[in-house]
């Protein structure tokens, strides 16, 4: 049901106001922002910033497409089986758009309402505590010993771990110099968890620590705590979860009331 309603959501798009910008026109019929949108295929380009050369290309195109279009309905397309069973497709979807759009549109959430949500749900806005850490792995205690010797006597401390790392690490993360990035801190293994909690930053584990995947030498670049993120923060994220939750009840009890009475048959 979530990935309906983000597929949902996200269609909305299809049936927001058009730019009423005026790019020109084709036997009276105007040339609309979504006619570029569609011939460029792509969101990220901005058409009114694009060289005048490629401006030039862009509405050809669209006039091209809009002269054989107009032209396919003059010599009868309307009448072919295909047109008529594309036409049928899209008539439903549009309809389930609009109608979505609708329902979302009547959905009105109080300051309250969310304020409560947010009492409620405390736990769903925490960032957990984060560890930015490099690892070394070896299979026998022995390696990671001589690791750590090595460290010990270098001068800088985390450029020595990146080039043993490279060297020495039987993890994939070695040509990265062990770089396992930000990550939360109850998703690392407990073993591994607990050295690098034990560390200050810019520290690095004096003692080989041992897990199911063998022997590790880690390198604590930082450590930050868990945070509760505050109503503000988090304000516009909940209206989002209200409207997805409340549009999921709506669907489910419409599907369910309209399944009664449907002929149904999967094969």
């Amino acid at each position: 049901m979530k990935k309906i309603v983000t597929s949902i959501v996200a269609s909305l798009v299809l049936v927001t106001a058009l730019n009423a910008k005026d790019y020109g026109s084709v036997d009276g019929e105007a040339i609309t922002k979504q006619d570029i949108t569609m011939v460029l295929q792509d969101p990220r380009i901005d058409f009114d910033n694009l060289p005048d050369t490629a401006k030039k290309q862009v509405i050809e195109q669209i006039v091209n497409k809009k002269l054989i279009a107009k032209n396919a309905i003059k010599e009868g397309i309307e009448k072919d089986p295909k047109y008529i069973e594309a036409i049928n497709g899209i008539k439903e979807d549009l309809a389930l758009q609009v109608w979505q759009k609708n329902e979302i549109d009547k959905m009105k959430f109080t300051d309250q309402d969310k304020k409560d949500f947010f009492e409620k749900n405390k736990a769903k806005f925490v960032i957990p505590e984060l560890l930015d850490s490099r690892h070394i792995l070896v299979k026998t205690e022995a390696e990671a010993k001589d690791i750590i010797k090595q460290l010990d006597k270098a001068t800088k401390k985390e450029d020595k771990f990146i080039e043993l790392a490279k060297t020495k690490s039987s993890d994939s993360t070695a040509q990265n110099g062990g770089y396992l990035g930000k990550v939360p801190a109850d998703k690392l293994v407990p073993e591994f968890t607990a050295a690098a909690k034990s560390l200050t930053n810019n520290t690095y584990t004096k003692i080989p620590v041992k897990t199911q995947f063998g022997y590790h030498v880690i390198f604590l670049k930082e450590k930050t705590a868990a945070k509760t993120l505050t109503y503000p923060e988090v304000e516009a994220k909940i209206s989002q979860i209200l409207m997805g939750n409340a549009f999921s009840k709506k669907v489910k009890e419409l599907t369910d009331e309209l399944k009664k009475d449907a002929k149904i048959v999967i094969n």
